[in-house]
């Protein structure tokens, strides 16, 4: 009977499970490894546990939620092999399996799934695989808050951990306390250079605090450890060195040969992800677009028009969806972007009163990109209003840096739908946050001009000027 049931086994961080197979055992302990490192097969490393041991619970619970965003019948399929199983299981399993089924389970519940998940790492806070998990979570539903607690909480079990610095950096970063992220960030990397994690989050630091020389040093120095990560993670990092260069005021041709050399190349493989390209990608675009390289952007955009108009790449995240809308509104495809705005809000429509309440407002950002993209730039100030904030739009799932994008296309609209006022006043005060940003003091000088105040222009000029000399001469070939 004993031998039915499988062996308790322990996987790498002490965890107690149960299986029959070593061969799940490996393939569980391969999918931490790749979740951790960014890995391009931990798909394929936990459908081989649940193929090698059905009866495994944890293998099962794992797996469906893995396949829950893209196959919600077969995620229940897996649920319910976990389910059958939990009779047999450890406490973990039984922990993780509770957890999970408030994510992929009937009733989705994501204040439930919080919950639970600060539960499971109280009485398991060595389990990093869930820790990571409880921060992704956090993420998508922008509480940057939570997840420092989630951090904070088993930090105390994992002092000398791999990947823990890491996991405490990210939050910190977007809670604007950019010293104590460095700190984090680089321990991390003193305990594994490699830590892809760490690496993002330092340049996240440099990023916001202007240091573009250093960010761009540093993470092209680390480029060659990025090979084996997804297609998300290499593509993002390069998607990082690209923004620094194009904030710096590089030559433009520098941005687009990261764009067409390290982001774009990477579809080339058969492996990739063309939705987590495609995401840095437009990103990327948007930025140059914005600073009216709109020739280099639409040159590229060109050439991805058909995947884009491909609903099967739709709503793989809100962020990309904002960012396709764009897309195809500014290249006048105008009834694909209908559609994909008419689906966002059909998705919102769904939802449960809370949750709908809070994306009700993601649905009025992607109108006002769709109309950004048509070059309606009145509509768009009508629309976000003269308090816009891309910062309370986290919902969205995305970074800081991912979503200070469209804070530039606003204080470009208040130019351009006549507020200068307002832009002076916005641009004034994000200036004080990030001194070291020329684009932010060319802005500053557009809005001047217009409102007939040459000195202050001159002023605003000089000094985006200096800040792009210094850098391009730390940058000369």
């Amino acid at each position: 009977m004993a031998a039915a049931e499988g062996e308790v086994r322990r996987d790498m961080w002490g965890q107690e499970y149960r299986t029959a197979s070593a061969d799940c055992g490996a393939a569980l302990d391969d999918y931490y490894e790749q979740s951790m490192t960014f890995g391009r097969h931990r798909g394929r490393a936990v459908l081989r546990a649940a193929a090698a041991d059905p009866s495994c619970a944890l293998a099962s619970a794992l797996a469906a939620h893995f396949v829950a965003p893209r196959d919600h019948a077969r995620a229940a399929d897996f649920l319910a092999a976990a389910a059958d199983s939990l009779g047999k299981a450890t406490g973990y399993e039984r922990a993780v399996f509770r957890a999970l089924s408030a994510l992929v389970g009937e009733e989705r519940d994501t204040e439930v799934a919080i919950e639970r998940h600060f539960e499971l790492l109280k009485e398991f806070p060595r389990d990093l695989m869930s820790l990571k998990r409880a921060q992704l979570i956090c993420f998508y539903v922008g509480r940057p808050d939570t997840s420092l607690e989630f951090v904070q909480q088993v930090l105390p079990e994992n002092q000398d951990q791999n990947f823990i610095y890491g996991m405490l950096a990210f939050p910190l970063l977007e809670l604007g306390r950019m010293d104590e992220a460095e700190v984090a960030a680089r321990k991390g990397l003193a305990i594994n250079k490699n830590d892809f994690w760490s690496q993002h989050n330092m340049c996240h630091v440099f990023q916001q605090e202007c240091r573009f020389r250093e960010a761009t040093e540093f993470m092209e120095s680390c480029s060659p450890s990025w090979i084996a990560c997804s297609s998300f993670m290499l593509t993002h990092n390069w998607w990082h060195v690209a923004v620094c260069y194009l904030e710096g005021e590089s030559p433009i041709r520098k941005v687009l040969e990261v764009y067409d050399q390290n982001i774009m190349k990477e579809l080339d493989r058969s492996d990739s992800e063309a939705a987590e390209v495609y995401l840095n990608a437009l990103g990327l675009l948007l930025r140059l677009y914005v600073r009216g390289e709109i020739g280099p952007a639409k040159e590229r955009l060109t050439a991805l028009l058909d995947e884009l108009k491909k609903e099967s790449i739709w709503h793989a995240e809100w962020l990309l969806d904002l960012l396709i809308l764009w897309a195809l509104s500014s290249m006048n495809e105008t009834k694909a972007a209908e559609n994909l705005l008419d689906s966002l809000r059909s998705r919102v429509s769904s939802m449960e009163a809370k949750r709908q309440q809070v994306m009700n407002r993601a649905i009025q950002l992607a109108d006002a990109v769709s109309k950004y993209g048509k070059g309606e730039h009145k509509m768009v100030f009508d629309i976000l209003g003269p308090d816009f904030d891309g910062l309370s739009y986290k919902m969205i799932g995305a970074s800081d840096e991912q979503v200070d994008v469209f804070n530039e296309v606003w204080y470009t609209v208040l130019i351009n739908a006549g507020e200068t006022s307002t832009a002076i006043e916005v641009l004034v005060k994000q200036i004080s946050k990030r001194e070291g940003a020329p684009f932010l003091w060319r802005l500053l000088e557009k809005a001047y001009l217009v409102e007939g105040r040459g000195i202050d222009a001159s002023v605003a000029s000089e000094k985006a000027n200096a800040l792009q000399a210094a850098y391009f001469h730390e940058h000369r070939d």
